[in-house]
């Protein structure tokens, strides 16, 4: 048991617990198929954990690839088991939905480096029986996707129909056409880029910062000390999610409009509905999220630079690619703004790519590929359905 291996408290023995044997299916690799990291090390034994919905037709191509974000996880389209809520993206996601789970065979793989069920910071370091805090190995995007291919692999699961995702999710997305454009049909990034700006490092640094400034934190050992760094990690979260979100979306939902009260209480109490929604959301992060797999995953974007693989030209990663693409962008969004998906759609252009461009006018910011965006289902929709009649797709 993991309380005899560590003196914790039963919250954070909960937390290792789901780390370890999540509520999902999982797929173990031993020493015999390690997973080779860019930081130039192996990964053995590791876990992928996933979920899967729909049914896997009889040709296996009908596969769908959901890549989450950030502060996803495998859980897409089901009830978390954690929080007790919806999934992530069933807007998306389901039966009916643009991503048909009548139709396709979905897969929803939690990355390497996150703290629900696939092996991570918070997962048992099998050379020491403790978690593995900051010895767990850098990850980049690649080594997610190449953990997701192996994964592919386990199921027999040769190639995909289509991969979907945004901002981080969409990195995998691109990641994938790049490394593995043979077994990619088609491609779906959304609010993404081909590389993390200076903007979104430096807001990245700030949240890790806050992190480890956290006493609690204890230099990433807070596991085997008994202790959380809820508050690091509830200001990073709060720091992230105004990101997420446009003026014109945080003006709507709160304006000035004051919490509970009718007056300034002359204190640093939440007097503005907008800062009891931040600590709201700072709160409800710690309750499911690993702080150390929160650096981890954000060093992994921070480093994502596919032109810089390629010499600094970013066409070249794309040239001569089968994968058809569909990219789309929000008007209001400034974390991933349209430009950078206009420099995704022009490299696809040079590299020869079959590729459509979407900008959907939204004033949601960039958490709008989560939201109810009619727009963004009905391309979604389109553009799978004709990928469909171009690979001859049958229903499972």
């Amino acid at each position: 048991m993991v309380e005899a291996q560590i003196s914790i408290t039963r919250e954070l023995a909960d937390r290792i617990r789901e780390a370890e044997s999540p509520q999902s299916q999982l797929v173990r690799f031993g020493p015999d198929k390690p997973l080779r990291l860019d930081a130039g090390v192996d990964l053995s034994p590791f876990q992928i954990a996933y979920q899967t919905y729909g049914a896997l037709n009889a040709e296996r191509s009908n596969a769908v690839l959901i890549a989450h974000a950030l502060t996803g996880d495998q859980h897409v389209a089901n009830t978390h088991p954690v929080t007790g809520k919806p999934g992530w993206w069933e807007t998306m996601v389901g039966p009916g939905r643009p991503i048909d789970t009548e139709r396709y065979f979905v897969i929803c793989p939690n990355v390497v480096g996150a703290c629900m069920g696939t092996t991570g910071p918070s997962s048992l370091n099998p050379r020491t029986g403790e978690p593995w805090g900051l010895d767990f190995p850098v990850i980049t995007i690649r080594d997610m996707v190449r953990a997701q291919a192996m994964l592919l692999d386990h199921l027999g699961i040769g190639s995909l129909f289509a991969i979907a995702g945004g901002s981080m999710g969409g990195m995998q997305v691109l990641q994938w056409a790049v490394s593995y454009p043979e077994r990619v049909f088609a491609a779906l990034p959304i609010a993404t880029a081909t590389r993390h700006s200076a903007q979104n490092i430096a807001f990245h640094e700030v949240g890790r910062q806050a992190v480890m400034a956290d006493p609690e934190w204890r230099l990433g050992r807070y596991l085997m000390e008994g202790t959380n760094p809820s508050r690091g990690l509830a200001v990073a979260r709060m720091g992230a999610h105004i990101t997420y979100l446009s003026d014109v979306a945080l003006h709507r939902k709160f304006g000035r409009r004051l919490q509970d009260r009718s007056n300034h209480t002359f204190s640093f109490d939440a007097d503005f509905q907008v800062e009891s929604y931040l600590r709201h959301q700072g709160i409800s992060f710690v309750e499911r999220f690993d702080a150390n797999s929160y650096l981890y995953l954000t060093r992994a974007m921070d480093y994502f630079d596919i032109a810089g693989d390629f010499d600094g030209v970013l066409a070249n990663a794309f040239k001569g690619t089968p994968t058809r693409f569909c990219v789309i962008s929000f008007t209001s969004d400034w974390l991933f703004p349209t430009s950078d998906s206009r420099a995704i759609v022009h490299a696809l252009n040079a590299g020869g790519a079959r590729v459509s461009f979407a900008e959907i006018a939204s004033d949601k910011g960039h958490d709008a590929f989560l939201l109810e965006e009619p727009e963004l289902f009905a391309i979604v929709r389109g553009f799978l359905d004709g990928a469909g009649k171009a690979r001859g797709l049958k229903k499972a």
